[in-house]
């Protein structure tokens, strides 16, 4: 870990380590942090630079606090995770959020390691044990996703459906 994010992370949480989780290629690439690219671009003077950091740290938490508030929204009735739980919630929600992520990420490099991140948190947001939302996600993306390019309709509710059907079962 870098010493901002271990200093950032130390001060207000694990939820901060996403600082620097820059959009395209920089330090961390595949995010959605767009004011900060990467140490050797964003780093000048402590007096500009810890601007930029406060910056790129509020950036990182309206996001998760975005995606807090769809996670919510997007949860099946009774946050439940049963077998009877109806796919259209889960597809309906995969679908979402791998088009809110590539959009965020702008389907940049490596968006896709972010993008099966968000499913997983969502899935964890349901009660889904973290190993098996893992797989899960390994399972519907399948290498479907790319670098440098958002995925076609036809992608995206391939995925979602792959991802829909294997939660129901769970």
């Amino acid at each position: 870990m870098d010493p901002v994010a271990e200093f950032l992370a130390d001060r207000y949480g694990r939820w901060a380590c996403g600082w620097n989780w820059s959009v395209g290629e920089g330090d961390v690439d595949g995010g959605v942090v767009e004011v900060w690219c990467c140490s050797s671009d964003s780093v000048s003077t402590p007096i500009a630079t810890a601007p930029l950091v406060v910056e790129a740290l509020q950036e990182w938490r309206g996001w998760l606090e975005d995606l807090a508030e769809r996670f919510a929204a997007l949860a099946p009735p009774g946050n439940t995770t049963a077998p009877s739980a109806d796919c259209w919630y889960w597809e309906r929600a995969c679908t979402r959020l791998v088009t809110v992520v590539a959009d965020r990420t702008q389907a940049e490099s490596g968006w896709y390691g972010h993008c099966m991140q968000v499913l997983e948190w969502f899935l964890a947001y349901n009660g889904i044990d973290e190993q098996r939302a893992r797989e899960i996600v390994k399972s519907a993306v399948g290498g479907r996703f790319g670098s440098w390019i958002a995925p076609d309709v036809t992608v995206v509710d391939a995925v979602s459906s792959h991802f829909a059907q294997t939660v129901a079962k769970n």
